[in-house]
């Protein structure tokens, strides 16, 4: 058996990789704000009518696609800069308030301001743990986050809140590094540019936003639900933005922890080490040090 220090080669990283199952295997966004709104969730949906869930389900694919473009591709790119976590927590929290004073009807406004500032918040964490937000994998890894939602009851046991969302996604992910990889052998590597490559790599990150907005909207339909209970006011529309930013920014900076730890260990080898350390097997997780 291997000592604690030959823990994924680095006893930092062993810390960093707990650090980030903590993060991102906890109760879910839901369970949070109906502990917030002291009331179930279930109530305010029961009140939301049909066409409120559709139109939701709109604005959350327009301010998906505008939080990528007004967010992710004007962060400066600066690898390794500390994140400025309480500044977009501040900024969520004003927006929040300005929209619960106008409830559901104020959505189509505050959502796409929130979404933004929550997306700048990601990429700002992205970068922080070392990666380039100029790269469009990296992007995309962006806006991946907004899929976790947390660890839920009615999960399978055997099967991660964070690996089962990241399964859901996996599918567009292969089929676009599968189509960069066909045009690179059928064009020559040299031929197909960056600009190319860029183009073709913003194209599925059109479509994984699609996917991703779909599960991001029955968060919001929540969230607007919980922000119709009479008690809600803008003071607690502005608490639950900053607990909307917050659960993103851990769930941000476990996601790149992750990332980060398999650009140095391989994906199979931390996604076992994740499991075993999920599982509670902490002190019997070891993988083989990898040198650079």
């Amino acid at each position: 058996m291997q000592q604690e220090s030959d823990i994924l080669g680095d006893v930092g990283d062993t810390a960093d990789l707990k650090r980030a199952v903590a993060l991102l295997e906890t109760p879910s966004l839901t369970a949070r704000m109906a502990a917030l709104v002291g009331a179930p969730i279930e109530f305010g949906m029961s009140k939301l009518p049909k066409f409120v869930h559709t139109r939701i389900q709109k604005i959350v694919h327009s301010a998906l696609h505008k939080a990528a473009s007004a967010a992710l591709w004007t962060v400066k790119d600066a690898p390794s800069k500390g994140s400025s976590t309480k500044t977009h927590k501040l900024a969520a929290a004003v927006s929040g308030a300005a929209g619960g004073l106008f409830g559901a009807a104020g959505l189509a406004v505050e959502l796409p301001v929130t979404t933004v500032i929550m997306m700048r918040a990601v990429a700002d964490i992205a970068r922080s743990e070392g990666f380039s937000v100029s790269d469009p994998w990296v992007q995309a890894a962006c806006v991946e986050v907004f899929a976790f939602g947390g660890n839920s009851k009615d999960d399978d046991a055997s099967e991660s809140g964070y690996y089962a969302s990241r399964a859901m996604l996996s599918e567009l992910t292969r089929n676009a590094t599968q189509e960069l990889a066909h045009l690179a052998g059928h064009r020559g590597a040299h031929h197909v540019t960056h600009a190319y490559a860029k183009k073709q790599a913003a194209a599925w990150t059109a479509k994984l936003i699609d996917t991703v907005a779909t599960r991001f909207g029955m968060v919001i339909t929540e969230k607007t639900a919980a922000q119709i209970v009479p008690v809600v006011g803008a003071a607690t529309a502005a608490t639950m933005n900053v607990l909307f930013t917050n659960h993103y920014q851990a769930m941000a900076r476990g996601h790149f922890i992750v990332k980060r730890l398999e650009r140095k260990y391989g994906v199979a080898e931390v996604e076992r080490a994740y499991r075993a350390i999920h599982a509670g097997e902490t002190a019997l997780v070891a993988i083989p040090h990898t040198s650079e």
